[in-house]
């Protein structure tokens, strides 16, 4: 663990392999929490399935933090991200089990996580005092959180469900104190590891679209239905990237790099991106459930508890890209707010409609709202009363 190699403060660098290889890890967990969607698509399981993607989000963007404030392509860095990769597929594995026998083992990798991350980070604090006692400071509340995890398999039922909730709220709570301090902070790298995550994120869409179609082709052959609605999605996953990755995220990219006070940064990275980016990455996860009922059954009305996941997760990261806007440049997309309750609409009140045609709706009101939108931005670009250049 000798000669680790320490980035000047002001230095920003990529994301190194490693990181990536950690986060394909966790399509393993996302995968597991559309099943858990898509088998029990009530609010309680809506609650339990978001709890879980809290726990493992929380610890996720912790080591992101971490990454951070150490190069990745070091040995040392890379082991410790190896084996938070090793200790993440049993953990992913336990999520669909998570609230019966499979606590423990799940408890037990958010919790390796955590101090995999932690060890990270104290790399990065090697020979600077200021940012060890701030390591210490943030540390102790989001231990007492890891404690409250490993202990929640020890309950069942509710009881289990309030400890952890606990713990989310005091690492919360940590999280949210020490994201004024004066952290060692590359705004490029953050900005490339959250998009890689909503990469993650959408590729498990099209898994959670693609795996069940592939049975159903074995199984009937090639029915139209099935290939138009399988067009259909695959449309409908290529705008959500296009939403995010056209221009909102080097957007928010672009103002991060602007910032200069102290804690200032810290502050904008940890609303836009470790808390903005948890509603963008859920949303995805839940509209992957919805979208995968609606595929399986394409000519068949879709039951409206499947809608509402559909919807709610489409709605969540609509407004998670919007918050990052206006956090950004106090701006807030008028498009996409009206687009969201377009789309609530159509999927409410869709009850008689097949689910190829609910896709086929929603992708066309999403087309043109990318559009107008677009629009909007170049001749308030061109009327020079655009509040930056994106």
């Amino acid at each position: 663990m000798k000669g680790v190699i320490l980035p000047e403060r002001e230095e920003d660098f990529s994301a190194d392999p490693v990181e990536l290889f950690f986060d394909l890890a966790y399509v393993f967990a996302f995968s597991q929490l559309v099943r858990l969607l898509v088998h029990d698509p009530s609010l309680a399981g809506v609650g339990k399935a978001a709890l879980l993607f809290f726990m493992m989000w929380l610890v996720w963007s912790q080591f992101t933090w971490s990454a951070n404030a150490v190069s990745g392509n070091t040995r040392p860095v890379r082991i410790l991200f190896v084996i938070a990769t090793a200790v993440t597929v049993p953990m992913a594995a336990s999520v669909t089990s998570a609230f019966d026998a499979g606590g423990w083992v799940f408890a037990g990798g958010v919790v390796l996580i955590f101090f995999a991350g932690v060890a990270t980070m104290a790399m990065g604090a090697s020979g600077d005092a200021d940012l060890k006692k701030l390591l210490v400071r943030w540390a102790l509340p989001t231990t007492v959180a890891m404690t409250m995890f490993l202990a929640g398999p020890a309950f069942d039922g509710g009881a289990r469900i309030v400890v952890w909730l606990i713990g989310s709220f005091i690492f919360l709570v940590g999280m949210v104190l020490a994201g004024s301090d004066d952290w060692v902070i590359r705004t490029g790298h953050f900005a490339e590891r959250h998009a890689l995550i909503i990469i993650v994120a959408l590729g498990e869409v099209i898994v959670a679209v693609g795996s069940p179609v592939v049975v159903a082709i074995e199984t009937d052959g090639s029915p139209a239905a099935i290939i138009v609605s399988l067009g259909a999605s695959a449309v409908f996953v290529s705008l959500l990237w296009w939403s995010y990755f056209d221009r909102p995220s080097p957007a928010m990219e672009y103002r991060a790099e602007q910032l200069t006070e102290p804690g200032e940064v810290g502050r904008f990275v940890r609303d836009t991106y470790t808390l903005g980016h948890a509603f963008i990455t859920a949303g995805v996860i839940g509209a992957a459930a919805g979208l995968e009922e609606m595929v399986l059954h394409p000519s068949e009305v879709v039951d409206l508890s499947y809608r509402m996941l559909f919807v709610g997760g489409l709605s969540f990261t609509l407004l998670g890209v919007a918050y990052g806007i206006w956090r950004s440049f106090k701006v807030i997309p008028p498009e996409r707010i009206i687009m969201m309750l377009l789309i609530g609409g159509i999927l409410y009140f869709g009850s008689d409609v097949s689910g190829t045609g609910l896709i086929i709706a929603v992708d066309v009101v999403f087309f043109v709202t990318l559009i107008l939108e677009e629009r909007r931005v170049k001749a308030l670009r061109k009327s020079e009363s655009f509040p930056v250049k994106t």
